[in-house]
């Protein structure tokens, strides 16, 4: 073979092992993003089981929020019937607006406040928050770097061929982040 043939090959055999190589890493890159997402399912689940008994022990001191529970009770039975990842998520969003709200009633009785039982789950809910909080952070890395191959050449192409579409983080809203936060933001 004379030199003229092997520039072809080798300029093709090149391009097929870019586009297999960028093929792995978006696959390695989706299977990271739905790791982190069952990361953080283990922590929702988690909390959906503090749930009935943080209603129950407010109930027992705080029956007259019937409201404030019931959407509560109403949220994590959303959150629990969605399917796809998107419904989970805003249901996600829509029960931790609720806990927030709950939570700020709760302020009002120092009697349930000063509860043993209360004081221990709300310890609970609190770290079961942050460990939702690191993984979704973890979450979100992934998609973003997901995201960013899926724009890049060859992986632009490969991802049109092969039908991946982008994926959506973890967003908790404006609003759930201003309601969490109760110091003012310095400017």
């Amino acid at each position: 073979m004379d030199m003229w043939m092997m520039a072809p090959l080798g300029t093709a055999a090149v391009a097929i092992g870019a586009g297999v190589l960028t093929y792995n890493r978006l696959q390695a890159l989706d299977q990271r993003c739905d790791t982190a997402f069952a990361d953080i399912d283990v922590q929702l689940k988690h909390r959906h089981n503090l749930i009935p008994q943080i209603v129950q022990t407010v109930k027992s001191f705080a029956g007259q929020e019937k409201g404030i529970l019931d959407g509560v009770v109403a949220a994590r039975g959303k959150a629990l019937a969605a399917r796809s990842q998107e419904e989970q998520l805003a249901a996600e969003w829509s029960l931790g607006r609720q806990l927030t709200q709950l939570m700020s009633v709760v302020e009002s009785y120092p009697q349930l406040q000063s509860s043993a039982h209360f004081t221990e789950l709300r310890r609970e809910i609190s770290d079961v928050e942050n460990k939702i909080a690191a993984a979704r952070r973890f979450l979100n890395l992934a998609v973003d770097e997901y995201n960013a191959t899926l724009r890049q050449f060859p992986g632009n192409m490969l991802a049109r061929a092969f039908g991946m579409s982008r994926r959506r983080g973890y967003d908790l809203g404006v609003e759930r982040v201003l309601i969490d936060d109760p110091a003012p933001l310095a400017l």
